[in-house]
């Protein structure tokens, strides 16, 4: 069962927490690329959702994002790649998308800076 809820701030804790103790990170991924999507806090911005639990990440895979596969990331190629690729091309992370797809959109940056507490 799902361990995310209405509260966005804890969901991205939780993130942080799972995801360090997993070492790993969920995403959605299709023969086009990796799932991403026109944020909804920032206008002009695009998001790229993860989750911490492949569980969750697989409640999404359903309707329009039914084609996609739910694949692992390490942990640290996420952190050291990912981060930094995406807060150069101004991508924004999703983490830990509810079941109502709502989530904090956090810049890379203060993504990586939280694994580091």
């Amino acid at each position: 069962m799902s361990k995310l809820t209405a509260d966005i701030q804890a969901n991205l804790e939780l993130f942080v927490n799972e995801t360090k103790t997993n070492q790993l990170v969920w995403g959605l991924k299709n023969e086009e690329g990796w799932l991403s999507c026109d944020s909804t806090e920032f206008e002009e911005s695009e998001v790229m959702p993860f989750w911490s639990s492949k569980e969750d990440a697989l409640t999404h895979n359903v309707e329009e994002w039914a084609d996609f596969e739910v694949l692992e990331i390490p942990l640290d190629i996420f952190v050291e790649d990912w981060l930094i690729t995406l807060s150069e091309d101004g991508v924004l992370i999703g983490t830990n998308w509810n079941a109502g797809l709502e989530g904090k959109e956090v810049e890379p940056s203060d993504l990586a800076k939280m694994y580091l507490d």
